[in-house]
């Protein structure tokens, strides 16, 4: 548990609840209270609003704070599952290559939580050009993170309706790009909660007689029959073998 407080796998739990609780809030009240009425920021033949377009006037600072309350977790989440390879409360990374990949996957993460943070202070009304580049760093980089994860449907489903919102806002197609943009929004909470399967696991090795036995490439020693020797086998190969006195009586 973090700081025995809660667990790992409520870290993206946490992130990925409030990143929808901040999207439902917004759509409804727009939706309602706002009666879905034209703002000031949209386009004059654009009947549905971007979130963007909520989060830059009276919404600002829920979707400030709403995205803010996502990355912070969402980089915990992170964190926590490096912490807890490394010390064998998942299953770790055993070539260096994967943990590479991770590093990786951290980084871009990174890079992505501050493409959204830039993006929901530096909204689209005030600050377009800004607004944008945020906007641009936070789909490249949680993109990349994804292929990092070897998410791999996620990801095609993800940068496809990333693509089409792109091409459909070049083409002035507001209504359609704009539904794209909360398509997209959302499959990027269940991102987030695909880290709740990875951390899951942790629960179960709280006590260090269940936890994984780390396992380095460069310890795997071959037998002499050429098979490789991993663990207890290794050791009992290494144990001295004393002679085999058996065959000698007492006299």
């Amino acid at each position: 548990m973090l700081f025995g407080i809660i667990s790992y796998w409520m870290l993206p739990a946490i992130s990925g609840v409030v990143w929808l609780g901040t999207l439902l809030a917004m759509l409804l009240f727009w939706t309602v209270h706002q009666n879905g009425k034209h703002l000031v920021d949209m386009n004059e033949h654009q009947s549905i609003a971007y979130i963007s377009d909520l989060g830059a006037l009276t919404l600002k600072p829920l979707f400030i704070a709403g995205s803010a309350v996502t990355v912070i977790f969402l980089d915990l989440s992170f964190v926590a599952d490096r912490l807890l390879r490394h010390n064998g409360r998942l299953l770790p990374n055993v070539k260096r290559s994967e943990k590479v990949v991770f590093v990786l996957n951290i980084v871009f993460a990174i890079t992505g939580s501050v493409g959204l943070l830039l993006l929901s202070i530096q909204d689209t009304w005030r600050h377009p050009h800004t607004h944008t580049i945020g906007l641009i760093i936070f789909l490249v980089g949680f993109v990349l993170s994804a292929v990092c994860a070897c998410i791999e449907y996620h990801f095609l489903r993800r940068i496809s309706i990333a693509i089409a919102f792109g091409t459909l806002v070049k083409t002035n197609k507001y209504n359609e790009a704009a539904v794209c943009e909360w398509v997209l929004a959302i499959i990027f909470s269940f991102y987030v909660f695909s880290y709740v399967m990875d951390l899951w696991p942790a629960v179960h090795t709280k006590h260090p007689e269940t936890r994984h036995e780390k396992r380095r490439l460069n310890s795997l020693q071959p037998s002499s029959d050429g098979s490789t020797l991993v663990g207890p086998a290794m050791e009992e190969a290494r144990r001295p073998r004393l002679p085999n006195t058996a065959h000698i009586r007492d006299f």
